[in-house]
């Protein structure tokens, strides 16, 4: 198939959609299709290359502190690349994509469309994370404006394609994984010096208000292991200040820094417990990644996130929010170490299922449904 991917950032990695389709591409084209992009950034090659929006110096601060940007809607590129393509899958209901899908629909060409912006994404950044008319008319609006228009979405999880049959979305959902690649696998490493006589707790996303990391940091206040907990926090975002201020309340103070892949990989096999304490999230593709190299997670247990979908049972969940709870898992775990070893193991073997290779079979097979069902109604 020659496939197109419509995305307003691809280069670079530090955003979960971004990552997610950088590896898409990168494994559809393993699998022998032809995949092109459009997006902004460096001209490369399979790559139609479109300018940024410039916003209000405020408005950039709060995109780009979310390792966003957003793409102007090129109708010269788009007709160009859409042309070219079999198929073409959006992933992002903003302007170049709306300007897209109606170039593709007047093209008469099979379109798809992913959902990976919660409107909690956006609420909790201006501090209207909890009003659920506001988060309901931003899910209303992605219906009118965009996903109404195709017969086919890709969820990655049950719970935001239960959100969208409750929001009245008409079409399709396939609910398929983003997927973790094959290099995420058991592995332990010895801790570096600094780190010897620490216990090293992890948490891996945006430093942004619907990923609560204040939650996590209140809960390590107490602990009676708060002396010798070392928190690393992988990310970067708009709540780093806020963080940082609050961490200076723990004996050790928390280290944040956003990670490569390779360094990601390595402060795992060298942390003690994975901590995820989102309010809202998709997937959360990095709680995976961290069970797959054989942690046991504690995730916010939340009606508007489907990362605790990952735990085996409630002793590696607690109430989103609930600082007091997270704090006597943690403690539970950190007392009960032989039964932490075991069930690392089963977490690991856990994760199989999430692999991208059986992802890429089932969002081919969205893809191959859609262009025989444009071609049945032509």
């Amino acid at each position: 198939m020659k496939i197109l991917i419509v995305i307003d950032q691809y280069d670079g990695a530090n955003n979960g959609t971004t990552i997610s389709a950088r590896r898409f591409v990168e494994n559809l084209r393993k699998r022998g299709n032809e995949v092109r992009v459009i997006s902004t950034g460096k001209e490369e090659e399979g790559k139609y290359t479109v300018k940024k929006i410039r916003l209000a110096p405020i408005v950039n601060w709060i995109v780009t502190s979310q390792g966003m940007e957003f793409a102007k809607a090129d109708a010269e590129k788009l007709r160009e690349a859409i042309k070219w393509a079999d198929v073409v899958h959006f992933y992002m209901p903003f302007f170049l994509s709306i300007k897209g899908m109606k170039i593709a629909k007047k093209m008469n060409k099979p379109m798809t469309a992913a959902f990976h912006v919660q409107p909690e994404n956006i609420t909790y950044t201006i501090g209207l994370g909890k009003q659920e008319k506001i988060n309901d008319t931003i899910y209303t609006i992605f219906k009118d404006k965009f996903f109404n228009e195709f017969r086919h979405i890709h969820c990655p999880s049950n719970f935001i394609a239960n959100e969208l049959k409750a929001h009245n979305y008409t079409a399709k959902l396939h609910v398929i994984s983003n997927g973790i690649e094959p290099d995420w696998v058991y592995m332990k490493k010895e801790k570096p010096k600094e780190f010897k006589d620490k216990i090293v707790l992890t948490m891996v996303g945006r430093l942004s208000g619907e990923k609560r990391q204040d939650v996590l940091i209140e809960a390590v206040k107490q602990t009676k292991y708060a002396d010798k907990i070392q928190l690393i926090f992988a990310g970067k975002g708009p709540k780093k200040r806020a963080y940082e201020k609050l961490g200076e309340q723990l004996m050790n103070k928390p280290i944040f820094e956003f990670c490569t892949k390779e360094q990601l990989k390595d402060l795992l096999a060298y942390t003690d417990l994975y901590i995820h304490t989102s309010d809202a999230e998709i997937e959360a593709i990095s709680c995976i990644e961290a069970i797959a190299t054989g942690l046991v997670p504690i995730i916010a247990k939340s009606n508007k996130s489907a990362t605790s979908q990952f735990a085996l049972d409630e002793r590696s969940t607690f109430e989103a929010g609930n600082s007091k709870e997270l704090a006597e898992k943690i403690e539970y775990w950190l007392d009960n170490k032989e039964e932490r070893m075991k069930m690392e193991k089963q977490y690991a073997d856990n994760a199989e299922k999430y692999r991208i290779e059986k992802s890429m079979e089932q969002v081919e097979e969205m893809f191959r449904e859609e262009i025989q069902e444009k071609t049945n109604n032509k």
